[in-house]
């Protein structure tokens, strides 16, 4: 099921965010118990800024413990909008699939569908084998990412384009060296455009701008340079537009939030002096449908509080 971004009607940073943000709080570095994560899914959802919010992402392995905490908080009103939750793959696809199918029959019994349901799959491939052999198991009416080395996505991404399945890729960790170089996420992204792979991202992508951060939350944390989401997302949008991959990957590495403004219409970037990119909200649209649908966070509060203090929400 895809993301479904806001009518052309709304404002532009309606569009870009909505359903932006998958919650996985069973990750690091938060890496909360699964009470905990369910329970703060279930306020998310209800909150003013629940709009915001995509799937939970939760191992397939822990589809059992999550059933266990999240039935007494699903809703169970006919035509109540079902949790959707992202499955992570386990080293057994075949137990995770069993899984699936016996939790989506489970809550589709007891909770008439509007309980809660799995439809989407994310699973590490490293090479062409890899990408056949999890295309001919997983059933194609489950949405499924592989997650792409990205140093070699340029090279595995037209097989993905020919299995119809999606893509997804890394963007941090919690060391220095999980962040992968500017050129290699324009790359990334600029072959998903041109092959019709729709994707998403993960990791490292808890703040809007990017910038010097803590990679964790102890207090001893290393600091080092991490994305923005915002700018993952419009870079994304700017090659959408035929942008140059040069101007990409400044967009990309754009920290000063003076530089980008959103308004009604349209959301805009000052590349340089005497020079503005504009972005539309069709084309936001585009972007979020058809290219970058989501990014993976263990923490909602901050990507929705740090994108409300630079006063686009």
């Amino acid at each position: 099921m895809a993301v479904r971004a806001a009518p052309v009607t709304a404002h532009a940073s309606r569009i870009l965010l909505e359903g932006l943000v998958d919650y996985a709080g069973l990750y690091p570095p938060a890496s909360i118990g699964m009470a905990a994560a369910v329970r703060n899914y279930a306020h998310y959802r209800a909150s003013g800024s629940g709009w915001m919010l995509g799937r939970f992402v939760c191992p397939a392995s822990a589809l059992e413990e999550f059933s266990k905490h999240a039935e007494p908080l699903l809703p169970r009103d006919a035509g109540a909008i079902p949790w959707r939750l992202s499955t992570v793959a386990s080293p057994d696809v075949d137990a995770d699939l069993a899984a699936i199918v016996a939790f989506n029959t489970r809550h589709r019994v007891c909770f008439e569908e509007c309980g809660a349901i799995v439809d989407a799959y994310e699973v590490r491939v490293a090479d062409t084998d890899d990408i056949t052999r999890l295309h001919e198991l997983v059933p194609t009416t489950l949405t499924t990412y592989f997650e792409l080395p990205l140093d070699r996505a340029v090279a595995l991404l037209p097989q993905v384009a020919a299995t119809g399945r999606r893509a997804k890729m890394r963007t941090g960790g919690v060391t220095s060296d999980a962040f992968p170089p500017v050129n290699a996420i324009v790359a990334f992204l600029q072959q998903c455009i041109d092959l019709g792979v729709v994707a998403k991202a993960t990791a490292g992508l808890h703040h809007p701008l990017g910038g010097q951060y803590r990679l964790t939350y102890a207090d001893d944390a290393p600091v080092d340079t991490m994305y923005g989401y915002l700018n993952v997302f419009l870079s994304a949008a700017l090659l959408a537009a035929g942008g140059a991959p040069s101007d990409a990957q400044r967009l990309l590495g754009e920290t000063n939030a003076a530089q980008l403004s959103v308004h009604e219409e349209t959301v805009t970037w000052r590349a340089e002096m005497q020079r503005v990119v504009s972005l539309d909200r069709e084309l936001l649209q585009r972007v979020r449908e058809q290219v970058l649908v989501s990014f993976g966070s263990c923490s909602f509060t901050e990507p929705v509080e740090e994108v409300r203090a630079l006063g686009w929400l």
